[in-house]
């Protein structure tokens, strides 16, 4: 049968589901991110390890009308809340995600990223494949608008169907709010495209799909819950440093696992 959803992603790299979360789920998400960034303070003074999954943003000023942290993203985030947790298997996210790759999927990733009023980063733009230890580099990222993203706050960017260029080296993501999105000369920034989103919608977008995001100058934040999803038939092929073995939640299928641990692949 024609799936219009797959088609269209498969062709331009990327796909917008509007309204996916209620306002309830929006909120209760918008809560739980108060309390991370508390909880990210309390690690912090216990001199926690855990406090390297919530990472500061590097280009705050330091001028700030609050005791917490100025946060960037927060890594991990099924490890720290059960709201995100459950939001990776959300039934309507996981629906989508299965007509694009399949019905058995796994998670890489599991993240909130912060775009803080007045101080957001910029991100550069690159491919989320050239990060990760994962072959063919076929995932399916996720970014979840839970406010709403704009131009002004500095909503994604996509450069539809680069994801057809192939896997290309990238330097690093947080730039400085006047830096340009790309130094790369055979990456035309211009043909980038916004992709504004109203609290609750979803991109879903090809990990090799070149994209980025202005800074925030503006008095609201942007945050956003960011997935990656992957089928079975991508391999662990680990970087230098990186764990010989790793262990991945299953999110749907796979006869009811709830994880399943990858080997590195060692080419024949």
């Amino acid at each position: 049968m024609p799936n219009a959803n797959k088609d269209f992603f498969e062709e331009n790299g990327y796909l917008v589901i509007p309204d996916l979360l209620s306002p309830a789920e929006v909120t209760r998400c918008q809560k739980e991110i108060d309390r991370l960034h508390h909880l990210a303070a309390q690690l912090t003074a216990q001199k926690d390890p855990a406090a390297g999954h919530f990472q500061r943003e590097p280009y705050h000023d330091g001028n700030a009308d609050t005791d917490l942290p100025i946060l960037r993203k927060i890594e991990n985030t099924r490890t720290h809340s059960e709201i995100f947790r459950d939001l990776a298997a959300h039934p309507k996210l996981v629906a989508i995600v299965q007509e694009l790759i399949g019905q058995d999927l796994l998670l890489f990733r599991s993240t909130v990223m912060l775009k803080p009023a007045h101080h957001g980063s910029a991100h550069a733009l690159h491919q989320d494949s050239a990060y990760w230890p994962m072959e063919p580099p076929t995932l399916v990222t996720v970014s979840i608008a839970l406010s709403d993203a704009t131009t002004e706050n500095g909503c994604i960017k996509v450069v539809p169907q680069s994801h057809h260029l192939g896997l290309q080296e990238w330097g690093p993501i947080a730039q400085a709010q006047d830096s340009p999105l790309t130094q790369r000369n055979n990456i035309d920034a211009s043909q980038h495209m916004d992709v504004p989103l109203k609290a609750g919608s979803v991109l879903f977008f090809h990990s090799l799909m070149v994209h980025g995001s202005g800074p925030n100058t503006s008095a609201h934040p942007r945050h956003t819950a960011l997935y990656a999803y992957f089928s079975p038939n991508v391999r662990y092929v680990p970087k230098n440093g990186q764990p010989a073995a790793k262990a991945f939640p299953v999110i749907a299928g796979l006869d009811g696992r709830q994880e399943l641990t990858l080997t590195a692949h060692q080419p024949a």
